[in-house]
């Protein structure tokens, strides 16, 4: 697997707060994971990343 470049969002400082970071795979999925368990990670497609977005984005809540 190639080194995997993940970010959080700017709302999320580096003091080691509980935060969620992704990454874009080669294929355009999504690798989420914890800032606090980086260990375990959760691989979404690109249309289900999306479809997330877009109910976020919307107002949903979970």
């Amino acid at each position: 697997m190639d080194q995997l470049n993940f970010v959080r969002p700017e709302k999320c400082d580096n003091s080691g707060s509980n935060c969620l970071e992704v990454a874009i795979d080669r294929d355009r999925s999504r690798i989420l994971r914890n800032s606090q368990r980086p260990e375990t990670q959760i691989v979404v497609d690109e249309d289900e990343w999306l479809a997330f977005v877009d109910s976020v984005r919307a107002g949903q809540t979970f």
